[in-house]
């Protein structure tokens, strides 16, 4: 699902991976559709690897995306603190209070609005052969 996007520290959106050249991999932005080389003195993180803090532990952007999805709620990326605390609280009750920030909440708003928008958030499906058609043999001669 968020295999192959990043966010690069210091540009607005998200990216997605199209190659790698011989000093950078060469990104597109999910919001321009340019592309562009990304360095490694850059900070590029991919979404797969980023994770959010809770009481117990971590937790994966991707299961969080998931529950927002499943919930049905909706914020703005305009919300207040308030809000987006709420918000939060709702969708995963579970996270440290201490260390996500209301710039992480609104960041994650952001990122999950735009990969929904673009339709990121769906997984491929995969379709499901019958076991009667895999095993089935030509038996007429």
């Amino acid at each position: 699902m968020l295999k192959g996007i990043l966010a690069i520290s210091g540009q607005p959106g998200l990216f997605k991976m199209v190659t790698e050249a011989k000093n950078s991999i060469i990104v597109e932005s999910l919001l321009t559709g340019k592309r562009m080389p990304a360095y490694s003195t850059s900070k590029i993180s991919a979404m797969s690897d980023i994770s959010v803090f809770t009481e117990t532990g971590e937790i994966q952007l991707k299961e969080l995306f998931k529950r927002i999805q499943e919930s049905g709620k909706e914020i703005s990326t305009k919300a207040t603190s308030n809000e987006f605390k709420a918000f939060f609280e709702e969708v995963i009750p579970e996270y440290d209070k201490n260390r996500v920030y209301v710039s992480d909440m609104k960041k994650i708003i952001q990122w999950y609005l735009l990969l929904n928008e673009k339709n990121l958030l769906i997984e491929p499906e995969v379709p499901e052969v019958p076991e009667s058609e895999v095993k089935e043999e030509k038996t007429e001669e």
